[in-house]
């Protein structure tokens, strides 16, 4: 049996080609308008090379500002074309009002405008073309699972939930205790109908998804090992997992947990802990600054819509379960809480009209900056919760209490990754992401974080 020919795009690909082919589209369409009518702006040649660079750094980082590499997103052709007209304006504005490192203005301000539509019309063709060609079945990826009956269904829609180019051609059953027959949404798949499958349906990956150890049998385990040899890829569903959602399955790994998840890598780098505290210092300075100039403002809304204290503080947890007083600016009413602790829902109606206002602007968290100076928070990580909400957390979801190994986080992965909600698998995926931002934290995770939450900023997602 050989590896038949398929193509698809890993998510990874997806990305990297999206990014080249949005600055090559670019590039060349500009060149192209230039050279056919003259326009001397457009043109970007070998003696101009800079204006090629700072033009790429502008749309990556406006691109990635307003989601445009959000795979969920890019297929989508409404909110697409959204994203690229923000992405298109602000890369044009920012580009033309650089000075130095960019062309000088020119004197036919019509160029001006043409430069805009040139740069937006091109981004438009191509991710039209990449919604109509790339994200079409032509390119699912096909894939068997090796996974428990119980859980195969369950496995089955979390990969398609994540990546809808993911297509399940079916299951082998690993726990022989339970038969299973043909079912409408998954269908149970003996050896030989998988190898069927693998040599002539192009299906192109097998996930082991089992948490049954004695379910990969002897003969399971050198057909895996037959397929590694011949080309095909065999993954583990928590390696696939987090690669496709960015959260860790923590429901999945269930008493394997503690060895699955590495504590103190990040904790144990001491650049890194450096360069993490460093940062923090100064963004606390500047974040303060920057609240001392929007204070009269908020006073003023404070005093006519709020009628009551400016601030208000609450105990919360942070990092190793040590407790702390957070501050923020007050945003719901005085009696907000006569019938004891509760969670925030969406659209609360304890919420006054000026404290929503601070909540979606996220104004309400700049006195945070002054945790953070203090070293109880840090502006990354995860959001640091109240004891009471802690201790019922903690008794439903397993593994809550590991987001405490970190400090809590002005930002941070959870909040511009998820939706806002109150329910128990609201939080679930919180954690998820919290702990995939614990174990994955770096630089450059640090870096998209803060990107995404001015992308949360600007789209007013803040509650």
């Amino acid at each position: 049996m050989t590896k038949t020919g398929s193509i698809h795009f890993e998510i990874s690909e997806r990305k990297i080609l999206l990014r080249i082919i949005d600055l090559c589209v670019v590039l060349i369409t500009l060149q192209l308008i230039g050279s056919i009518f003259d326009l001397a702006y457009f043109k970007i040649n070998t003696d101009h090379w800079l204006y090629s660079i700072v033009l790429a750094v502008y749309l990556f980082f406006f691109a990635n500002v307003f989601e445009l590499y959000d795979l969920q997103k890019a297929s989508r052709i409404n909110s697409s074309l959204r994203s690229v007209c923000y992405t298109a304006a602000l890369t044009s504005l920012a580009y033309l009002l650089t000075p130095f490192i960019t062309p000088i203005l020119p004197d036919n301000r019509l160029q001006i405008l043409y430069f805009v539509m040139t740069i937006t019309g091109s981004l438009m063709l191509w991710r039209a073309v990449y919604i109509k060609l790339f994200a079409s079945s032509r390119f699912y990826k096909r894939i068997i699972i090796v996974a428990d009956a119980t859980d195969a269904l369950d496995i089955a829609e979390s990969l398609q939930a994540a990546d809808p180019n993911y297509q399940i051609d079916g299951y082998i059953n690993t726990d022989t205790s339970i038969e299973m027959g043909y079912d409408d949404r998954l269908t149970v798949l003996s050896m030989e109908e998988a190898m069927e499958k693998l040599s002539t349906q192009s299906v192109s990956e097998i996930v082991i998804a089992s948490s049954n150890s004695e379910g990969i049998t002897p003969e399971i385990y050198s057909w895996l090992i037959e397929l590694v040899e011949n080309g095909f890829s065999v993954r583990e569903y928590t390696q696939v997992y987090e690669e496709m959602t960015d959260r860790v399955p923590v429901t999945f790994t269930g008493k394997d947990f503690y060895r699955y998840f590495p504590f103190a890598r990040s904790n144990q780098n001491q650049l890194y802990r450096v360069y993490h505290r460093t940062f923090d210092v100064v963004a606390g300075v500047v974040g303060l600054v920057l609240g001392l100039l929007f204070l009269p403002f908020v006073l003023i809304g404070n005093a006519i819509a709020n009628r009551g204290p400016l601030f208000y503080t609450q105990i919360r947890v942070g990092r190793n379960r040590k407790p702390f007083k957070i501050i923020k600016y007050r945003t719901m009413k005085l009696d907000a809480e006569v019938d004891g602790a509760q969670f925030t829902v969406k659209r609360d109606v304890r919420v006054t009209g000026f404290g929503k206002f601070l909540r979606i602007t996220r104004l309400d968290e700049f006195p945070q900056f002054y945790n953070i100076l203090k070293g109880e928070m840090s502006v990354i990580g995860p959001r640091p919760e109240r004891p009471v909400f802690v201790k019922t957390l903690t008794e439903k979801i397993p593994f809550y209490e590991t987001r405490h190994i970190v400090k809590p986080g002005l930002t941070g992965w959870a909040q511009v990754k998820a939706n806002y909600g109150d329910s128990y698998e609201d939080h679930l995926k919180k954690l998820q992401y919290d702990l995939f931002y614990i174990k994955k934290r770096s630089v450059f995770l640090d870096i998209r974080i803060l990107v995404k939450t001015l992308s949360t900023v600007i789209f007013l997602k803040g509650q």
